[in-house]
């Protein structure tokens, strides 16, 4: 098994798409593009022309976002 299979199988999580972000938070794809633009939302990885964030920054900028109602 090449080691870059190897690190993906023990506990990496694949990298979340602008797509399955808004998806998750129920947002349009569009305000995510702008989160990332404006510096806004979780924290963003350019991986080659590809915007992709890990799960963890998605649920951690989530949880800063919490307000009391």
């Amino acid at each position: 098994m090449p080691s870059a299979t190897k690190s993906l199988s023990v506990g990496r999580r694949p990298l979340a798409t602008p797509q399955e972000i808004a998806e998750y938070c129920h947002v349009p794809l569009g305000t995510v593009y702008q989160w990332s633009s404006r510096g806004g939302g979780p924290k963003f990885i350019k991986v080659g022309r590809h915007l992709r964030a890990r799960w963890s920054d998605v649920e951690q900028w989530l949880d800063t976002q919490t307000i009391a109602a």
